[in-house]
């Protein structure tokens, strides 16, 4: 993989607004997360140079340990961070003052833990409710069919924000074998909008390295993106 971390970026940023105009979209409308996971603090922090603004994490004390060395390089710099893994309730104490934002928010318990940490540190906490869209064993998310139980269940936390959907659809080296996925949490994230369960226009969380052009064909207004701008994964450290 040729160029810089910021090369890189650029690229992926650009070919966003591609695949956005070619459907009569508006570029701007659509959010970068950059999946930072794994990354040392000097990459994140180059990305972050680069113009990075919102970065994904997996591991909260990964995270937790990162974020500040992050700063420390870049006191002049201010990014958002989200976790957009799997979380365990226990660790919900661990996102107000870490985290902006998550969008893997799969469970009831975890929405109460959440909600009840971040009522204590006197925030509100955007969340996103994570969809198992394929129905895999072995992946997290709620199955689709419940998730309308879940969303009345997080609308009565005051603390919290819903704004939308997230989802990791089967995996595939085929991007087109994403399209299906992607078109029915969208569509799901019309049926609930117009339940009242999600707001008007709910963010859709979709798309990763190898399939996001095909997500922001189908109304993704978030897009997860790692590999394409750091390059092949590093070694999972100790969450």
């Amino acid at each position: 993989m040729s160029g810089s971390i910021a090369d890189r970026l650029a690229a992926v940023t650009d070919e966003i607004a591609r695949a956005a105009l070619a459907v009569g979209r508006d570029p701007e409308s659509i959010e970068l997360v950059v999946v930072s996971k794994t990354r040392s603090p000097e990459e994140i922090a180059l990305a972050i140079r680069g113009g990075a603004r919102l970065l994904g994490e997996n591991y909260v004390q990964e995270a937790r340990r990162k974020i500040p060395e992050v700063a420390a390089l870049l006191p002049d710099h201010r990014a958002r961070w989200h976790v957009i893994g799997p979380l365990q309730t226990n660790k919900a104490k661990y996102v107000p003052g870490t985290f902006d934002e998550v969008e893997s928010v799969d469970r009831a318990d975890l929405g109460d833990a959440l909600a009840k940490r971040a009522e204590a540190a006197g925030i509100v906490l955007p969340v996103l409710v994570q969809v198992n869209v394929g129905r895999e064993p072995q992946k997290s998310g709620c199955d689709p069919d419940s998730v309308h139980e879940l969303l009345a269940r997080l609308s009565q936390q005051r603390s919290l924000a819903v704004g939308g959907l997230m989802a990791i659809p089967p995996e595939a080296e085929d991007p087109e074998a994403s399209r299906p996925w992607f078109r029915a949490l969208a569509t799901l994230a019309r049926d609930l909008a117009g339940r009242g369960l999600l707001p008007a226009a709910p963010v859709l969380s979709m798309g990763m390295s190898h399939d996001f052009t095909v997500a922001i064909a189908e109304g993704a207004t978030r897009v997860r993106v790692g590999t394409a701008i750091f390059g092949p994964r590093a070694p999972r450290p100790d969450a």
